[in-house]
């Protein structure tokens, strides 16, 4: 099995055993020139996107030509929440916009307007929001109608980079559930939503059956990679429903909390999405059968990056972590709220921004960076407190590098929810989850729910600790309340 991943950060393929294992020596990675982009809400160059993963893809398969002759299967992957329009011939017309970009922020107030936000939470899964295709078709619409006028299909990036391979047009049931516009319940695009906007169903890529695979790639690329010539390539799946599935949290008493460029809490349910769902959090798919409900942050690991780059430290890794540690919790007189990047849950505020409360001329730089960890803690505590209504006290599994580089932060998670949790051994959760689900359609594997992964590091909470953070928790939603709401 050959898998690709196609992050904001960047992105990384290898091939895998039938158990699901990565073949030593198989990974290749790249990242992502225009990540900075992405975090920042910028507009991102599809077709550039497009060439950095041809380009991966080029050296992929040059490493497996290492360890088989041919590839039969090819799993792949790709962030949630992409926008790009193409015209007739399914070139990139408008940028690719990603889920940091906040200027549908009015286009949120018009949507709230105009419909019964919960009933739509309900049935989509999906609050308004910029991150969202119905807000951003609204903006676009409005301020951009010359090229809104021209585009004759809206994909996500994955489905325009299948475009460019294969000539097809389906999108996965993974992808179009994260847009903001596909019925949950029916698996079928939202006509209510579709009316408003004035988009025709012809517009947006077909949902392609369970299953489906897509057609054989286009000459040039046959030609570029003949391993791939007869190999079936599945449809992409989310990033974030791989993650959980390559971690071991495939089921609803698993939570996986991931720290990447962004960050996100998810678990996995059945094949049907709940009826209502708490404002805090989204219900997404993984496929037909499964559902992923969660809550994301905008700042996660891309905001420690910023802090990095602009906050006068000098140093990095694991001399950090152990300046770090020595701090007591919430001992800094500071009050973060970590929105760089926007905020999505738990509040999906369409305009807020990130705030430095109670800096004094005694701040040191160390301060702000060990607060800002915190604060995002706190931010998926609200996330955490929301899951707990469909699991019973659920086991938590973090998964990231960030954590190998910042054990602390782990540390201070399991302080924060006050409960024990286990650092994932798993080096590319998304780019194996992608392959264990495609396993488990030919049949290989029995059931995802069967795979388990290897112990790792685990966190015990210190309860003494907890209660200051609980207090903390508090402030910082005082000042939410203040600032943003």
């Amino acid at each position: 099995m050959f898998a690709i991943d196609i992050g904001t950060s960047g992105t990384r393929a290898g091939l895998f055993n039938e158990r699901g294992e990565m073949l030593e020596g198989s990974l290749v990675e790249a990242p992502s020139e225009q990540c900075a982009d992405f975090v920042s809400g910028a507009d991102v160059n599809a077709k550039e996107s497009f060439n950095a993963v041809a380009q991966l893809l080029d050296r992929a398969v040059e490493r497996a030509e290492e360890f088989v002759s041919r590839v039969d299967y090819v799993a792949s992957c790709c962030f949630w929440h992409s926008l790009v329009g193409v015209d007739s011939a399914g070139q990139a017309i408008t940028p690719l916009f990603g889920w940091a970009d906040t200027r549908a922020a009015d286009a949120v107030a018009e949507l709230r307007e105009s419909f019964n936000e919960t009933e739509t939470h309900a049935r989509t899964g999906c609050r308004f929001h910029p991150s969202y295709w119905p807000a951003k078709l609204l903006w676009l619409q409005k301020s951009s109608p010359a090229m809104f006028g021209e585009v004759a299909r809206w994909q996500s990036f994955s489905d325009y980079v299948y475009q460019q391979l294969f000539g097809t047009t389906l999108t996965s049931i993974s992808m179009a559930s994260a847009t903001g516009l596909l019925d949950q319940g029916h698996c079928q695009w939202d006509q209510q939503l579709l009316s408003h906007l004035q988009i025709r169903e012809s517009q947006l890529p077909p949902i392609a059956p369970l299953r489906k695979t897509a057609g054989g790639l286009r000459d040039d690329y046959m030609l570029r990679w003949p391993m791939l010539e007869r190999a079936a390539w599945f449809q992409a799946i989310g990033d974030g429903a791989a993650n959980n599935i390559g971690v071991g949290c495939a089921a609803r008493e698993q939570i996986a909390l991931m720290l990447g460029t962004s960050g996100a809490m998810r678990m996995l349910s059945g094949r049907t999405a709940p009826a209502s769902l708490p404002p805090e959090l989204f219900c997404y798919r993984a496929d037909g059968d499964r559902v992923v409900i969660g809550g994301a942050l905008s700042d996660g690991g891309g905001l420690m990056q910023w802090l990095q780059q602009n906050v006068s430290l000098d140093v990095d890794g694991a001399e950090l972590n152990a300046l770090l540690e020595p701090f007591e919790p919430d001992s800094h007189g500071l009050t973060i709220l970590p929105f760089w990047s926007g905020e999505r849950a738990p509040g999906w505020s369409s305009s807020a921004t990130g705030t430095i409360h109670g800096l004094t001329s005694a701040t040191k730089s160390i301060e702000i960076v060990r607060a800002t960890m915190e604060a995002i803690g706190y931010r998926f505590a609200h996330i955490l407190q929301s899951l707990d209504s469909f699991a019973l006290d659920p086991a938590i599994t973090l998964t990231g590098k960030i954590f190998l580089s910042f054990p602390v932060w782990a540390q201070i998670l399991a302080d924060i929810f006050g409960r024990k949790t286990e650092l994932s051994p798993v080096s590319e959760a998304s780019l194996r989850g992608a392959a264990l689900l495609a396993l488990e359609t030919i049949g290989t594997i029995d059931s995802l729910e069967t795979i388990k992964s290897e112990p790792g590091r685990v966190f015990v909470p210190d309860m003494e600790r907890h209660a200051v953070y609980r207090r903390a928790i508090t402030r910082q939603q005082e000042l939410y309340r203040r600032l943003v709401t």
